[in-house]
């Protein structure tokens, strides 16, 4: 089956042999979509990949956010879900002054941490892990969560080869921010058109060849 844009109540495949995945459901009909996407088909179980939406925290994601408010015990921190995340003083690791948080992170920076847990209290956030912590240089790239997987690829793929292309270092956010840091502007600038170009391009196949061909053009 290829790939195709489909909208929900939209029949995806008829007959007995598929099984409904993620964002389907079973009818006499045949498999039928729950939400607008990409349905894709993997061992006769059809699933739809959603193209738009709000980003779903899981635990053990990499994300980047906002410092939106400092309590008493942590900071707030934005990180475009429904709920707010939180950062306690537990989870930074270094010494911090009580009486001073917003020396480690302020009001309106940008920070790159880890989801540890999730609870009903909502999403609790964590520097303690390599690559964490605030945001000082470099650029910024908004998507939509959903396209994540696209820019990262399989097994790191799509990710390494943008990253080989441009020579920046790269953070990926799941929840759609990501961090570009070069040398110079103009190899972040470059790395930010290549993940917009995936970004636009994620419901295409054969996208490894598209962004080959791509860097190719663009470094005529």
């Amino acid at each position: 089956m290829e790939r195709k844009i489909i909208i929900p109540g939209e029949v995806i495949i008829e007959g007995d042999s598929y099984l409904p995945g993620e964002g389907t459901t079973k009818t006499s009909e045949g498999i039928v979509a729950l939400r607008y996407g990409l349905a894709e088909e993997s061992n006769n179980l059809i699933k739809v990949i959603p193209l738009t939406g709000v980003y779903y925290p899981r635990r053990g994601n990499i994300v980047i956010g906002k410092v939106e408010n400092i309590t008493f015990n942590g900071w707030v921190i934005d990180i475009g879900a429904s709920d707010n995340g939180f950062l306690s003083l537990m989870e930074v690791p270094r010494f911090v002054n009580k009486d001073a948080l917003d020396e480690v992170l302020n009001l309106g920076e940008m920070v790159v941490l880890k989801i540890w847990a999730i609870n009903k209290r909502g999403v609790d956030l964590s520097l303690k892990s390599r690559g964490l912590g605030k945001i000082d240089e470099g650029i910024l790239v908004h998507i939509n969560s959903n396209k994540v997987p696209r820019v990262i690829g399989k097994e790191g793929s799509m990710i390494s080869l943008i990253k080989e292309e441009t020579g920046c270092q790269i953070t990926v956010g799941q929840n759609g921010i990501i961090w570009i840091k070069g040398k110079k502007i103009d190899d972040e600038v470059f790395a930010k058109k290549a993940i917009m170009f995936i970004a636009e391009n994620s419901f295409k196949k054969g996208l490894t060849e598209k962004i080959q061909e791509w860097f190719k053009e663009e470094k005529k």
